[in-house]
């Protein structure tokens, strides 16, 4: 795929979701403006790191007040859900956030994941979004990931409903 920016500022809902049964699911990083909707695939560790990273910076600009955190618009938060048809524009090799002095937004910032070898620039999107926008993606966010499959309190993989080869209950570390 071509080289491509995808510039939504600001976004009027950003939302990450998965689709798929646990184990297999297909995870959405999904952003619209007006009629314009952005949406890039994304993996479980970029939801969960965006999400905890949302966290961080919310709670550093409150002084680590938890109690002062900005506090999600039940409207907002309500509208969660991926807009379908779904048709991403890449898959995502990373993902950041940053801030925006100027507005105080902050700003998703995806860059599309470039094969080894490739000597091209990476498509990227970057979605500014509101505080309390990104305080009810953060939440529903923390819920998506959750939602997988439990993780193994012994070796920190993965359990599946069929069952769990477990490392450290073999006697063998990870």
């Amino acid at each position: 795929m071509p080289y491509q920016t995808f510039d939504l500022k600001p976004v009027d809902r950003i939302t990450a979701d998965a689709i798929g049964e646990p184990g297999r699911r297909v995870f959405y990083l999904q952003a619209r403006q007006g009629n314009r909707l952005v949406t890039v695939i994304c993996e479980k560790e970029h939801v969960a790191d965006l999400a905890q990273m949302v966290d961080r910076v919310l709670l550093s600009r409150v002084g680590n007040d938890a109690d002062a955190v900005v506090e999600p618009d039940p409207i907002i938060h309500r509208g969660m859900d991926l807009e379908y048809p779904l048709e991403p524009v890449f898959r995502a090799g990373q993902v950041n956030l940053g801030l925006d002095q100027a507005s105080e937004d902050l700003v998703v910032i995806a860059y599309e994941g470039i094969g080894e070898g490739e000597d091209v620039p990476p498509s990227v999107a970057r979605f500014w979004a509101t505080p309390a926008q990104m305080r009810a993606f953060s939440i529903h966010g923390h819920q998506v990931v959750a939602a997988g499959r439990p993780i193994c309190a012994m070796c920190g993989e993965p359990m599946d409903p069929e069952g769990h080869f477990c490392p450290r209950k073999n006697g063998h570390r990870t």
